[in-house]
């Protein structure tokens, strides 16, 4: 049963999706830009007879708050899983890593490294080398951070923005498969002082440049078991992007869906949830 909870966190009413025995084994689900816990609305079902499934908002997104005094930064979202977790009394986990939720999900294991049980890695990239010419716009930005580039970030913050980032490079009946609730919804979500958070969290990006060999180390130091799920037909990740992190995580199963791209779980739910039901069986309990 999927369900659906608020929570306070220093004062700010988070919104989560929870589905799951309370005792099972925990898996993290920190959504993208620009969606919300909208985006495991399907997969947690499906996995909700041996597994407990945690879908939160993050601040300034979806159905949470949007507090003034929040950090709406990659460091502030991973100390906002932390404490998401602790308050739900969550000690170890597998942890999804999606868009921008793979460098916050992995800056809360460079933390909490004995919170990892394993990754499930799914279109979110951490290797510079790889990036798609979807970053081209953003390249623009970090050579020259000027107000006039950033007002070029704003502008994409908007419906017709979101609803490219969602279909992206997909074609045919994939991307008919893909529900205009995601742009429709989101956008309807987004007030003016959103608009202005997303634009710096992108922004971030060019500061966060710097952590992805700090990742890339990470991975390799640890070596979490790692399932890869991931969609090449996605102009900001294609498939080397996925490939790279077989450079870190030699053991890593990899799985790339030719037709696929960056919201999965929209087009190809029914190919992945047995590789993932497979994956979780494997990791200890």
């Amino acid at each position: 049963m999927l369900t659906h909870r608020h929570l306070d966190l220093d004062g700010c009413s988070v919104f989560f999706r929870e589905a799951g025995p309370p005792g099972a084994p925990v898996v993290l689900l920190p959504h993208g830009y620009p969606c919300s816990s909208y985006e495991f609305r399907n997969l947690m079902p499906r996995l909700a007879d041996r597994w407990r499934l945690l879908a939160p908002d993050f601040p300034g997104c979806g159905y949470s708050d949007t507090p003034d005094d929040f950090p709406y930064t990659f460091a502030g979202y991973a100390d906002f899983l932390d404490a998401f977790l602790t308050e739900l009394g969550v000690q170890r986990c597998v942890v999804w890593l999606h868009d921008f939720g793979s460098q916050i999900g992995l800056r809360l294991a460079i933390s909490h490294p004995e919170l990892v049980a394993g990754l499930i890695i799914q279109n979110g990239d951490i290797y510079e080398d790889q990036l798609g010419p979807g970053y081209a716009s953003l390249q623009e930005y970090w050579d020259d951070p000027s107000p006039q580039r950033r007002a070029i970030l704003l502008e994409a913050v908007s419906e017709d923005g979101y609803r490219d980032e969602f279909r992206n490079d997909l074609q045919g009946e994939r991307l008919a498969q893909l529900p205009p609730d995601l742009w429709r919804l989101h956008w309807s979500l987004t007030t003016p002082r959103r608009r202005e958070i997303y634009t710096d969290v992108i922004a971030g990006l060019r500061e966060n440049l710097a952590w992805l060999s700090r990742y890339q180390q990470w991975l390799r130091d640890h070596q979490p078991p790692t399932l890869i799920l991931w969609g090449p037909r996605d102009r900001y990740m294609p498939a080397g992007a996925a490939r790279a992190y077989l450079r870190d995580l030699p053991e890593a199963e990899l799985h790339l869906f030719d037709d696929g791209g960056h919201w999965l779980l929209e087009t190809h739910l029914d190919e992945v949830v047995p590789l993932i039901r497979d994956f979780l069986g494997r990791i200890p309990r």
